[in-house]
């Protein structure tokens, strides 16, 4: 039985994968009824392709292959969040688009950059970051020029991710977590100082 439970998973991982070779830049790929199993396969089937994006929120997959201009945004934001922690003197760590996930909630993401400063001193130096014992990234990032990162919100606010940072290819939008929800604001409650206007002003001046 065990071992027909392993085929059935296989094929149906092969399939996603012969689906997402297939996906287009900037397209969305959204499977319902996937299992967890399925999930923790897939992704490490992907490892290889780490530009694609996936999100599992209680069995509800959805992957994204995104659009060049996306990796450059994100590269540019995580550039000057770098650049502001040292000239403000606040720690800061990059973990790019790490997964998070959690099983016991039957969730997980991977943001398109992700930081750690109020919390840079717990996981430094760590190879492996269990959300299980660890804190989650103080701050998360979403491009939106492929597609809306409002439906991930919930995953976020069940992780415990304290802000988010939206760039939607025109603005820049910050968001804080509060019951369980995000309320947006004008300035990180992380990087002090730092603010949407300013965030929008420099990426405004990078596609100069």
């Amino acid at each position: 039985m065990k071992s027909d439970y392993n085929c059935t998973m296989s094929t149906r991982s092969a399939e996603y994968l012969e689906a997402i070779n297939h996906l287009p830049a900037g397209a969305i790929l959204v499977v319902p009824g996937v299992g967890w199993e399925q999930y923790e396969s897939l992704l490490d089937d992907l490892d290889a392709r780490p530009g694609v994006r996936i999100s599992y929120d209680g069995g509800r997959l959805e992957i994204m292959s995104p659009l060049p201009e996306h990796e450059k945004y994100k590269e540019f934001i995580s550039d000057l969040a770098r650049a502001f922690a040292e000239e403000t003197s606040l720690p800061l760590e990059k973990l790019g688009s790490t997964t998070w996930k959690r099983r016991r909630i039957q969730k997980g993401i991977e943001a398109d950059a992700c930081f750690y400063v109020a919390n840079a001193h717990r996981i430094v130096g760590k190879r492996k970051i269990d959300l299980e014992s660890d804190p989650p990234p103080d701050i998360a990032v979403e491009i939106d020029t492929t597609n809306e990162s409002s439906s991930k919100f919930p995953i976020y606010a069940a992780l415990g991710v304290p802000e988010i940072w939206v760039y939607d290819g025109k603005q820049v939008e910050i968001y804080c977590l509060k019951d369980d929800s995000y309320i947006k604001t004008d300035t990180s409650n992380f990087l002090v100082g730092l603010s949407s206007s300013v965030l929008t002003e420099f990426l405004d001046i990078s596609k100069a």
